[in-house]
């Protein structure tokens, strides 16, 4: 995004770490410009007014201008800096020449409202996965961020680049099918086993259809012999 900011720079005619060091001491970093087809420029900057710039609402993507001491005015973006690791202040800075009449590449950060359906009645789980996307626009149309509710966000919905609404003319670098953010159920286990238990083969239970007629004979079995009739009583004697 734009800003009506111009941060003055000095010329840097000599350069190394000795230089580089004086320079600091004297409260100025040095700082790199280049691009747009034009020679780099070697440097100086108040670490400062960088510093305001990159830890703004814009941050990185902030068009401002650069004036150079005798030289050229001109719109850049920081695209590169070093950090002290221990003191946090900024050591240098690659600045890049911005042509306002061609298109750039830059990541803006996606901002996303709401309590997701999948929360607040399924009791699903909202995970964040990518927190920017990146597009190719006019440097007048960079966007701060892109907001996006996803209230309506069921279990195994998700948001992705493509669902973003872009302003007329920009580009979607990022692949469309990237997940920024979806909502995914915390009873994975029970429904897991659920489903292998609706896997499971059903057991055929043979014992009872057995039981209801004769067992068949086995193969060479001899006959079953016949009851012997029973003994009749003897007659009685007649006297």
């Amino acid at each position: 995004m734009r800003k009506d900011i111009t941060v003055v720079a000095e010329p840097r005619l000599v350069r190394g770490k000795n230089e580089m060091n004086r320079l600091r001491v004297k409260g100025m970093n040095p700082a790199v410009i280049y691009g747009a087809g034009v020679d780099s420029v070697a440097v100086s900057v108040n670490p400062k007014d960088l510093h305001k710039i990159l830890y703004s609402g814009t941050g990185h993507n902030t068009i401002f201008n650069v004036a150079v001491t005798g030289g050229e005015t001109t719109p850049v973006m920081m695209v590169d800096w070093q950090m002290d690791p221990i003191l946090g202040t900024m050591l240098h800075a690659d600045l890049l020449r911005i042509d306002l009449a061609k298109r750039i590449r830059v990541k803006v950060p996606v901002h996303t409202t709401g309590d997701p359906m999948g929360v607040k009645i399924q009791g699903g789980q909202y995970e964040i996965i990518n927190r920017e996307i990146e597009i190719r626009c006019l440097p007048d149309d960079v966007p701060e961020v892109y907001e996006v509710n996803v209230s309506s966000m069921a279990i195994n919905g998700a948001l992705r680049a493509a669902d973003i609404v872009l302003k007329e003319g920009t580009e979607l670098v990022s692949d469309p099918r990237m997940v920024l953010s979806h909502v995914v159920s915390t009873r994975t286990s029970d429904e897991a086993a659920a489903a292998a238990a609706a896997a499971e083969p059903e057991v055929i239970k043979k014992g009872k259809k057995e039981e209801a007629g004769a067992a068949p004979a086995k193969a060479g079995a001899a006959p079953a012999k016949a009851a012997a009739p029973a003994a009749k009583a003897p007659a009685a004697k007649k006297k």
